[in-house]
């Protein structure tokens, strides 16, 4: 009978950890998402031909001043 208790302290642990795990992730899913929101946006700027363009002519400009 001691074992039975033993397996059922275990399974009830094991539960509770998870629970835990689940709870944590939920409060951390919020942050985690804004930042690579933020990351994506940061992305999808960059690679528009606009942003590409300024930097293309400010790269050509150095290369042509020899910099």
């Amino acid at each position: 009978m001691a074992m039975h208790l033993d397996e059922q302290a275990k399974q009830l642990g094991d539960a509770l950890s998870i629970i835990t795990v689940v709870g944590t992730l939920a409060n951390l899913l919020p942050a985690i998402a804004a930042i690579l929101t933020i990351v994506w946006t940061a992305i999808r700027i960059w690679e528009t031909d606009t942003i590409q363009s300024i930097f293309r002519r400010n790269k050509e400009k150095t290369n042509a001043d020899g910099r």
